[in-house]
């Protein structure tokens, strides 16, 4: 499967090589400009309200998108599930909210470390509203992730509040992939970015203006940075799963966890525990197991059916 967007590569660099390659290294560039995403809202935690900040982050990331979604003109933006993509809105900045205030009040490396429960969330909620049954191996996988969650959120003797609010923000944001995956049936990606963009700008306005404080041009410019390194983020992600098998792209984005306890060592001097490490690895293989199974799992059967 060849991909149409080369934009950021050499020309025919990717007809050189396999789909799942090809998945590898949109995932590993969205890992980067991830991390790079977290180093710039560290920065301007130290200042600024995480309301303001996210209520920015949605603001310029949806100035970023609009070129590229008005491109396909007004009729690529019709939808007939709006309030679908209200209820993505919604749930999205809650996530993007929560996961910039752990970002910003622990260590860049643990805040990421912590989102990793994604998949162990995403079990649950298939449970809960997409009445699927759920085998034990996937149970017991989901339970041991958890176990590396009590490792390293107790490593300092009790729990941190910052680390309650990462674990919200990975229940959110796994909730926000169940929505995606109603939304990608008929929606394209830019049009689910162009939606996004502007609802959670349009919510995270309010709670922004009680909190505001007049940022700096060196704040905005930093903020424009959060932009594009965000919607490149969440494109390459699209991307990376468009044209890449479940199983051979997702172990990837665990490259984050590398590249942000890299900057976070460099950029805030910031130096893991040994039960950061032991918690986080063993999160990141729960959650490989349950992606990877789950990817098993769905070459056997049908696929879920949507609505």
């Amino acid at each position: 499967m060849r991909s149409p967007d080369h934009g950021i590569f050499p020309q025919g660099f990717f007809s050189r090589i396999p789909a799942n390659g090809q998945g590898a290294l949109w995932m590993l560039l969205g890992g980067f400009f991830f991390s790079c995403m977290g180093v710039g809202i560290k920065f301007l935690g130290a200042e600024m309200n995480s309301f303001q900040i996210a209520f920015l982050r949605a603001l310029f990331g949806f100035i970023v998108i609009l070129p590229f979604a008005l491109r396909r003109g007004l009729s690529g933006l019709k939808t007939r599930v709006l309030k679908l993509h209200l209820a993505r809105g919604v749930v999205g900045i809650l996530g993007m909210l929560s996961i910039f205030y752990a970002i910003t009040h622990l260590p860049l490396a643990d805040a990421v470390a912590l989102t990793f429960t994604r998949p162990l969330f995403l079990i649950l909620l298939a449970v809960l509203f997409l009445g699927e049954m759920i085998r034990w191996r996937r149970w017991t996988a989901t339970a041991v992730g958890f176990v590396g969650v009590l490792v390293m959120v107790q490593s300092q003797g009790e729990f941190e509040f910052a680390s309650l609010v990462a674990l919200f923000g990975a229940l959110m944001v796994a909730l926000v992939s169940v929505f995606l995956k109603k939304l990608s049936v008929t929606e394209a990606p830019t049009t689910m970015m162009f939606y996004f963009g502007l609802i959670a700008s349009v919510i995270s306005a309010f709670p922004a203006m009680i909190v505001w404080t007049p940022p700096s041009f060196e704040d905005l410019a930093i903020l424009v940075l959060l932009a594009c390194f965000g919607s490149g983020a969440n494109f390459c992600a699209i991307r990376a799963f468009s044209v890449g098998e479940a199983t051979a792209v997702a172990p990837f984005d665990y490259t984050r966890l590398i590249f942000s306890g890299i900057l976070g060592f460099f950029v805030f001097a910031e130096i893991p525990t040994l039960a950061m490490l032991i918690g986080a690895g063993i999160i990141v293989a729960s959650s490989l197991y349950i992606v990877r199974r789950e990817a098993g799992l769905g070459k056997k059967k049908p696929a879920v059916l949507e609505s």
